[in-house]
């Protein structure tokens, strides 16, 4: 299995913190090693970066924890290979343009039997994910040709979530830089972090953050992991079939699928 990484703030934030504990799970305290993407959202434009690499020997992934880019919704990914081959092509997040804006997306879980119609947009590699993303856009761009508010659509992106369900295990995140869009079949967990703000400390390496010192008080970030990347804040874990839609930083919906 793969492990994601999301944020969605009301302010550009880096996550250079959240990202270290999570690079140290791919190679080092988890068995991670296929590779590893994040995806910085600035306006309309994306900054992506990938490597096929084991993120924790990684030197594009220490030029990422030495560069602190701000951003308000972040998607990142590290993997385990079980469908297709390590390559750069099948690195998580993967970005499609729909609308005229960039929607990407990172998924962690394994999909049986799944072969999708390919339409408009297809795979460029060959993993289970990118297929589902790409059929999931489909749905949307069929559905709405035309672009319309993300509440109109969600009913269709969790009606898809359900179906990928079915198959498999489908925990996701997806965004187009305004919202961020989760859902849970297995494991996610998030974290709401507002005033008053105090110290963190990461579980999987020693580095402790005091989040006072860095943001004002009107900061409000949600983090959203596979597993708490923390051992000293509450998170909340996601129930089989949740899911949330976050805007700068709040949930504006949720729900569970049966």
């Amino acid at each position: 299995m793969c492990e994601l990484l999301g944020m969605s703030a009301n302010v550009p934030t880096d996550i250079v913190f959240s990202f270290t504990g999570l690079m140290q799970r791919g190679g080092r305290t988890g068995p991670h090693r296929d590779g590893w993407g994040i995806a910085f959202y600035e306006g309309r434009g994306l900054r992506l970066f990938q490597d096929p690499a084991a993120s924790c020997e990684s030197q594009v992934a220490l030029l990422v924890q030495r560069y602190p880019i701000k951003s308000e919704v972040v998607i990142g990914h590290i993997r385990q290979a079980n469908v297709g081959k390590v390559s750069l092509a099948n690195t998580h997040p993967f970005v499609r343009e729909l609308w005229g804006r960039n929607w990407c997306f990172a998924h962690n879980g394994q999909l049986a039997d799944f072969n999708p119609r390919a339409t408009f947009y297809r795979p460029v590699g060959d993993t289970d994910s990118e297929a589902a993303f790409c059929d999931l856009l489909n749905r949307v761009r069929e559905a709405f040709p035309e672009p319309v508010d993300i509440e109109q659509v969600l009913p269709d992106l969790i009606a898809a979530c359900a179906d990928y369900r079915s198959k498999g295990v489908f925990n996701c995140l997806l965004s187009d830089g305004d919202w961020l869009f989760c859902y849970c079949t297995t494991k996610l967990a998030q974290i709401t972090r507002r005033a008053p703000f105090g110290p963190a400390r990461l579980k999987d390496v020693d580095v402790i953050v005091d989040f006072q010192a860095e943001t004002t008080p009107n900061d409000v970030v949600t983090v959203i992991a596979t597993e708490p990347l923390t051992d000293n804040e509450n998170w909340t874990r996601y129930e089989p079939g949740q899911w949330s839609l976050w805007r700068r930083g709040e949930c504006v919906s949720q729900g569970i699928t049966e």
